[in-house]
Order: structure tokens, then C-alpha cells, then sequence
């Protein structure tokens, strides 16, 4: 499943950051493949807000469609 995909208050696995410069930039704010996050905020056709311990992290719609998780 995809990024876009996944509702509020679910944990999810990150499997897949196809795109290299995006995976660089995640790796920054201390999102990588095989971290666990949480969904806290999915807006309406809007941005997907993940927390990562007690950082929050907003990632737009189009960029949450190319990122591959699973539900932990």
C-alpha cells in the first residue's frame, strides 16, 4: 500500500522511498526505510502528517503516493 492510503492513528512501516533525493531528504528529518511512524493528521486532498517519536512531519498528497508502507 501507499502512503496516500493509510488513516489516522495507524502505525505504519516504511518499505519504499523510490525517488533518491527524496530518500536523502527523509534520511534528514529521521524518516528511512524500515522506520515505524504514526498517521496523526490525514487532510482532506491535502498533506499526510506522520510522527516519528515526537516530531511531526507533513508530507504532501503527491509525495505520499509514491512512498510504499505497510500497517505494523
Amino acid at each position: 500500500m501507499t502512503l496516500d492510503k493509510c488513516n489516522r492513528g495507524e502505525k505504519l512501516r516504511i518499505l519504499r522511498i523510490p525517488d533518491d533525493h527524496i530518500r536523502l531528504q527523509a534520511i534528514r528529518m529521521g524518516v528511512c526505510e524500515g522506520a515505524t511512524l504514526t498517521c496523526s493528521i490525514k487532510l482532506p486532498k491535502g498533506p499526510i502528517v506522520l510522527q516519528n517519536r515526537m516530531q511531526e512531519i507533513a508530507i504532501g498528497r503527491k509525495l505520499a503516493e509514491q512512498i510504499e508502507v505497510e500497517n505494523v
